[in-house]
């Protein structure tokens, strides 16, 4: 296994439009990564290439001294030429097979997943961990459909790699999860919208060592 079960304890999914004025990604990302973060993606829709890769480079040297792994959203090339740990590719993206194809063997390769049929197909693919949601909606895509808790338990039932929930999750519906079979969280505004980045991943960790082996 690439990836340890316990790198999805608490994924922490980059938005820099959530950023204070002022305040650079990098910084973010290492207050985080001082907090007890297990996994950083970077996620840059809008950015051009050039950017991107910048972004990529300053955050794989803070995510090496920290030893978590670096994922790159989308982008298998970016997380190539950045030296990334691995890349995360939705349903509608780049599909696993290709991304392993340019990849090789030894990088990361995450997994989306919206019910057991896809999460199969992940797996069967290829995939090093699964990213499955919505579990309560999302903020970043309004498209997303929910997945019901009965289906997440599903799949992490069904499953034999690691299994993020993603979508929504806030330190008030977290616990809502327990039980699931989950192996942690990706998180986006719940860290990167905090007044206070280290109390909110500290608060969430706590949680989370709630969620494992509880049911609710």
């Amino acid at each position: 296994m690439k990836i340890r079960a316990g790198a999805m304890t608490l994924y922490a999914v980059t938005d820099r439009s959530w950023l204070k004025p002022g305040e650079a990604l990098e910084e973010a990302v290492e207050e985080l990564l001082k907090a007890g973060v297990t996994c950083v993606q970077l996620r840059e829709k809008e950015a051009d290439d050039g950017f991107f890769l910048n972004e990529a480079l300053k955050l794989k040297e803070l995510c090496r001294q920290y030893q978590v792994p670096l994922i790159i959203n989308d982008r298998p090339d970016i997380a190539q030429k950045a030296g990334a740990d691995g890349v995360h590719v939705g349903l509608s993206d780049m599909g696993i097979e290709k991304a392993r194809e340019l990849l090789g063997e030894g990088f990361i390769i995450g997994g989306s997943a919206h019910n057991v049929r896809e999460a199969l197909a992940a797996q069967r693919a290829g995939a090093d961990y699964i990213g499955c949601g919505a579990v309560f909606g999302s903020r970043t895509k309004k498209d997303a459909t929910v997945l019901r808790k009965e289906e997440l338990k599903t799949i992490c039932r069904t499953v034999e790699i690691p299994v993020a929930a993603i979508g929504g999750i806030q330190e008030k519906n977290i616990r809502e999860l327990a039980g699931t079979g989950i192996d942690g969280v990706a998180v986006i505004s719940a860290l990167f919208a905090a007044g206070d980045k280290t109390a909110a991943a500290k608060r969430l960790l706590e949680l989370i060592k709630g969620l494992k082996g509880g049911e609710g």
